[in-house]
């Protein structure tokens, strides 16, 4: 009986080894390690590169997340030597781990770099990619080339495992996007309360701005915001709420220090944010993940963003008619969008002023908006749920499952 029952143990043991390379990544990681935990019964043993998030977790990282931390060519460039020995250091330590599935997160910039050197040495250890890279907005070719080293996709966007079927990539499965896990917290949030502890005029409209979290995005669009603020207070008295992430709040201080409409700085870490969300009229926002945000807020936007010049010459790759995640997911172009010389402040504010009254404009985005939470939700489990549950299909259905790398019962 002890022997049985020393080999039913042995057969509860999982080996994972977890890759991220940025923030948002390890967010995503902290909530995978604890749906793990939740959802398989035996010995979970971790090891790989993290941040705060899976920190919490128990896991413990091979270097700080900050190292590698960088995004965009030419924030790479600089850190390029640095980058390339982490890469080489997580490549030895994952071979080492002889872990039964490898999960990259995110930042393909840095994690599949490490994935393809993985396979090249290790072919027989499962890769899993949480967080497909936008092979359907640009650089398509990539999704075929991704099946040699990666062999499941955790998609965060409805419509990304059809694109990775058309586009002959990886088997991939709609985990869901984490903003659906925070749901609850967007539409409860008290707009009301907010606007009572700022001390805002009940007969202004709140217009919100979200000029980014990066201090690159900051730096090309708070001028341009400015000024399209500017002329909307101009012809409409508003109130302006600017939520704004630490590390950017200082430069979003300074840079709005003259403006004629002085903003509101609150805290984008906190609730504030989705209750600036709920109170603002309508927002001016950088593109990003914050459209998906304020979609599920039912909040009317208008959409902008620059990018440096050598992205910018890339603009003909684009295979998406629009860059607006909310869009996307919505399947139709609800948020105006306004990308590079045609981010004006002329053209922004004229997009902004009707969305502040009752106009067709502002019906047909409110109308559209109601759909999100639909589009996004999953039938019956979270996104973390879902994803630690594709993780261990995944492991279970490779052919060695039932073997560890050691070569044991696992």
């Amino acid at each position: 009986m002890a022997d049985a029952s020393q080999n039913q143990d042995s057969k509860k043991q999982l080996r994972l080894f977890l890759v991220a390379g940025e923030h948002s990544g390890d967010a995503l990681g902290g909530k995978l390690i604890a749906a793990l935990k939740q959802r398989y019964d035996g010995t979970l043993t971790l090891a790989g590169v993290g941040g705060e998030d899976m920190a919490h977790e128990g896991f413990a990282s091979l270097f700080p997340i900050e190292d590698v931390a960088v995004m965009g060519p030419m924030s790479i460039l600089p850190r390029l030597p640095r980058i390339m020995r982490r890469v080489y250091q997580t490549v030895d330590a994952a071979l080492a781990f002889k872990p039964d599935a490898v999960v990259i997160i995110d930042s393909p910039e840095f994690t599949h770099p490490i994935a393809k050197r993985i396979r090249k040495r290790a072919p027989d250890i499962p890769i899993i990619d949480y967080v497909s890279p936008s092979v359907w907005a640009w650089r398509p070719g990539r999704a075929k080339r991704m099946r040699r080293y990666i062999d499941h996709v955790l998609a965060l966007l409805p419509f990304e495992p059809d694109a990775h079927a058309r586009l002959g990539g990886p088997a991939c499965t709609y985990v869901g996007h984490p903003l659906i896990e925070k749901l609850d917290a967007i539409e409860g949030a008290d707009g009301a309360a907010l606007s009572r502890r700022l001390g805002l005029a009940p007969e202004k409209p709140v217009l919100l701005v979200l000029p980014g979290s990066r201090t690159s995005e900051v730096t090309r669009l708070i001028d341009v915001f400015g000024d399209a603020v500017a002329r909307v207070s101009a012809q409409q008295p508003i109130e302006v709420v600017i939520p704004a992430v630490r590390h950017v709040r200082d430069l979003i201080v300074a840079k709005t220090a003259n403006w004629a409409q002085r903003p509101h700085i609150v805290d984008a870490a906190s609730a504030d944010k989705y209750a600036a969300m709920r109170l603002a009229r309508a927002a001016l926002a950088a593109s990003g993940t914050v459209t998906l945000e304020l979609a599920l807020a039912q909040t009317p936007s208008v959409v902008a963003y620059r990018v440096d010049k050598l992205i910018a010459n890339l603009r003909f790759l684009l295979k998406v008619p629009s860059v607006v995640l909310a869009n996307l997911v919505l399947g139709k172009n609800v948020y105006p969008e306004y990308l590079q010389e045609a981010c004006t402040a002329e053209a922004l504010s004229a997009a902004i002023l009707p969305l502040l009254g009752d106009t067709p404009e502002r019906r047909a985005q409110l109308e559209a908006l109601a759909g999100t939470p639909g589009k996004l939700r999953l039938a019956s489990s979270s996104p973390s749920i879902a994803a630690a549950d594709t993780v261990l299909a995944v492991v279970s259905a490779q052919p060695g499952a039932g073997k560890s790398r050691r070569g044991g019962p696992i």
